[in-house]
Order: C-alpha cells, then structure tokens, then sequence
C-alpha cells in the first residue's frame, strides 16, 4: 500500500490569520502539496512545523519552507507553521492556540490522522518535545531537532516513534541531554533513533535538512511497518 503521494511538485503556500478564542490572532502559513484537493478522497499526512526562537511575522512559514519542505516535499504532507503566540513553545497559551489551530485544520482537510508528525528546530525543537509528551492521542510521530527535552516525562509519548537530531558542537543546545535520552528511550524498547550531525553549528540551521529527510524516511518506515491507529483524540 502507497502511504503517501510522492511528489516533488511545489506546495501552495498560503500566510495568514488564526483567530483564537481570546479574540487575539496568530498568524500561521499552511502548505497544501500541489495538485491536493483539501475536501478530496485523499488523506494526507499533517506535519506541524514549530521554528526556533524570533517573533518575526512568519516567521514559522520561512522555516518551513526553507527546512521542512525541502527535506519532507514528498510526503505530500499538510505542513502547518504558525507563529510563536507567548515567549516559547513550551508554555500553556502556546499549546493551547496550537491545539486549537490543528483542530481547525483537521476539520477542514483530508488528513490521515494516523500520520501526524510535529518537527521542530532549537526552541522548535523544545516545544516538539513539549507537544509530543502531552499529545500522543494527537501525534503519531516526533521529530526534534537540536532542541532540549527540558523536565518532559518520557511516559507521555506512549508508543510513538521519536528520531532526534542534533550535533554535538551545538554551543547552544548540550548534545548529551539528547544523547541521553535517545539511550533511556532505547532502553525502553521504544522505537527511537538518533543522527549524531558532527561538525554542524547550531547556527548552521541548512545542514540539518538532509538528517531530516533520513528521519522522515524512517518515520515512513515506522508507520508503515507497525499496526498505526487513529488516536483517540
């Protein structure tokens, strides 16, 4: 069975407003693969992308398309990057408006909600694993990127396949947190893999790109070799 469209086509991408319940606004990009019809017969894949620290606006749609799309494009994924709405991804207000926004997506286009990835870079990275350990009735699959694991308690993932990235001359984020707990998670038997990206900066964001298409091609294998179900969220 075909997982997923392969493609190498490029996406729609369209920058725009989420009203929150609050009344206040996040903006957000959303990347539609080329040729998707959102109310068709054709379930896709749904990544959340979540970028590194800076409040520019769209800032989010900048590194998907820039990291994400190059390294995933043919997933012919769903890709949706908003905008940090508080001071980082690892806070309430911030999951909350995420949640909110996903909902919406999924409302209103043709997801398999047995491939929802949530990726992210540096503080991105932070809140993947912030979102991955309290959202397993949502995401079917991790990806952080040189990103800290901070106090998150790995009994959240449930069984969720994690791939973790990050090299070991980042002076910004340690690398043997993350080293750490690829090893604890393997410890567990849980499905985990890690790329060890020696010679990369942390400030080197490009260099991660092909590590993510490799992590995204055993994510594709993890799902695809496993009984995935629907979640049940």
């Amino acid at each position: 069975m075909q997982l997923f469209a392969q493609t190498r086509a490029v996406p729609h991408v369209t920058e725009t407003v989420f009203e929150l319940a609050s009344g206040e606004e996040m903006t957000y990009a959303i990347s539609l693969p080329a040729g998707y019809d959102g109310d068709s017969d054709d379930p896709r894949p749904l990544i959340l992308a979540l970028h590194p620290g800076g409040r520019a606006p769209y800032y989010g749609s900048d590194f998907m398309q820039q990291i994400v799309d190059p390294a995933l494009r043919s997933w012919g994924a769903v890709i949706v990057a908003p905008d940090v709405p508080t001071r980082s991804w690892a806070t309430e207000g911030s999951e909350q408006a995420v949640l909110a926004l996903l909902d919406d997506v999924l409302e209103n286009h043709t997801i398999d909600r047995t491939r929802i990835l949530v990726t992210g870079f540096s503080m991105g990275g932070r809140g993947t694993w912030y979102m991955a350990t309290r959202h397993a009735d949502l995401f079917t699959g991790a990806i952080p990127i040189a990103g800290s694991r901070g106090d998150d308690s790995l009994d959240g993932l449930g069984a969720m396949p994690v791939f973790l990235i990050h090299s070991p001359d980042d002076e910004v984020v340690p690398y043997g947190p993350a080293e750490e707990t690829a090893e604890l998670l393997a410890e567990r038997g849980h499905q985990v893999q890690m790329t060890k990206l020696a010679g990369a900066s942390h400030y080197m964001m490009g260099d991660y790109i092909a590590p993510l298409r490799i992590a995204g091609e055993w994510m594709r294998e993890q799902w695809q070799a496993g009984e995935v179900t629907e979640p049940s969220r």
